[in-house]
């Protein structure tokens, strides 16, 4: 069901990734970097409207400089390479913004434990994949692929409810890592 969610976003924004020629593709991924690196200062200040729509406006740009690249027959490794890397700071830059602002806090769980969990389970999603590919195999399965989370915590914002966002953002990222290793494990045996 997400695939052909990300597949109709796709659609969308092909048009506008078409006519997009003037602009690099890595210009966009910076951009994109900076729209999320400036919600995550917006979740410091607990400004949470103002800390999900940066992070929806940097999630469009992350979403279009790849369509731009393939769209342009513009793509690179290094451009891969450096929106995979900036992805990885915007995503531990924004947790650490809500666990700065006490956001990640629960009663029964300690806000640093969550927001850790959460910044620990998102980078091994991308490291398990990464692995995967550099030994052989594809390993996009489980439920937790970057822009599932984005959008888990894009809600949270808009509802008041970051601290449960993080921690379902770090219970599903858990649940890729480990589908994944499972994945892998029977393609490579």
């Amino acid at each position: 069901m997400f695939e052909e969610i990300k597949e109709s976003v796709r659609d969308i924004l092909r048009p506008l990734a078409k006519k997009t020629t003037e602009i690099n593709p890595n210009t966009l991924t910076l951009f994109g970097l900076l729209l999320s690196l400036i919600s995550a200062y917006f979740f410091a200040r607990q400004e949470l409207y103002l800390a999900g729509t940066f992070l929806l406006a940097g999630g469009f740009f992350d979403a279009l400089d790849g369509l731009v690249a393939r769209e342009n027959n513009r793509t690179t490794r290094f451009g891969g390479f450096l929106d995979s890397v900036c992805d990885r700071f915007a995503d531990v830059a924004i947790i650490i913004g809500a666990m700065y602002a006490g956001l990640t806090r629960l009663d029964f769980i300690q806000g640093w434990l969550i927001g850790s969990l959460a910044i620990f389970g998102s980078l091994m999603v991308s490291y398990t994949r990464a692995r995967a590919e550099a030994a052989g195999a594809s390993a996009s399965v489980g439920p937790g692929e970057r822009s599932v989370r984005i959008i888990i915590i894009i809600v949270g914002a808009f509802f008041d409810l970051v601290n449960w966002a993080i921690l379902l953002v770090a219970i599903i990222s858990f649940i890729t890592v480990f589908q994944r290793i499972a994945f892998v494990r029977k393609v490579l045996k």
